[in-house]
């Protein structure tokens, strides 16, 4: 049988607030399967980016363990989750991840060369025509539109063709009529072998995903 893309047991994370231990993640567990698309909603506060920092290694869980592709994910030192990260998963931010000295096909160029096997030019290319950007190879970021930045992040996220898609708040700097074509880049562009967690406040992002999962209070809800 073949593993999940994502599998997280028993989640926990805690941290000190002056003499107080606060609860931000208790006894979470998620699975995504192949071909997948999962929507974490909750209010503020709720856990998700936590919950989101742990999927993708960049931090460590309390208890239980978070697997991808049947890899061990936690529980790691940060060299190998970073390896691990950079060939495995893709990660999309509501904030602009791209790096402003880089245009946008050298911040295409520095995603792909952590992956187990980089694109060629061509392949670069022909990812910014899927995202609308085959005419702004060449721009800086500072340069783009909140609507062309955001599909410059999710072509970063998405190079070398990661097994897991990770989102967090993926539309929220963007318009309404960019959120809607945003959406069907992120439904329509998903990993195919893979799977997505994308952790939204947006009706039209939860509305795209094969699943919804809602956390209160740092749980599963």
């Amino acid at each position: 049988m073949t593993a999940p893309v994502l599998e997280a047991t028993g989640l926990h994370r805690f941290y000190r607030r002056g003499g107080e231990e606060v609860a931000a993640l208790r006894d979470v567990s998620l699975t995504v399967q192949a071909g997948e698309t999962l929507a974490v909603v909750g209010p503020s506060g709720s856990g998700k980016s936590t919950l989101l920092n742990l999927l993708a290694g960049l931090d460590d869980p309390d208890g239980g363990r978070v697997t991808v592709a049947g890899e061990r994910l936690s529980h790691q030192g940060g060299t190998v989750r970073a390896r691990i990260r950079g060939r495995l998963i893709g990660v999309l931010t509501q904030s602009s991840g791209l790096v402003e000295h880089l245009d946008v096909l050298g911040n295409l160029r520095l995603a792909a060369s952590f992956r187990s096997a980089p694109p060629s030019k061509p392949q670069l290319m022909a990812l910014l025509e899927m995202v609308g950007l085959a005419h702004r190879p060449r721009s800086r970021p500072s340069t783009l539109s909140g609507g062309e930045t955001a599909r410059a992040n999710l072509a970063v996220a998405l190079v070398g063709h990661p097994v897991l898609l990770l989102a967090d708040e993926p539309t929220a700097e963007v318009s309404r009529p960019e959120e809607s074509a945003l959406v069907d880049l992120l439904r329509t562009l998903r990993p195919a072998r893979g799977g997505s967690v994308l952790v939204t406040h947006s009706e039209a992002v939860a509305a795209a995903a094969d699943r919804v999962v809602r956390l209160v209070d740092g749980r599963v809800s």
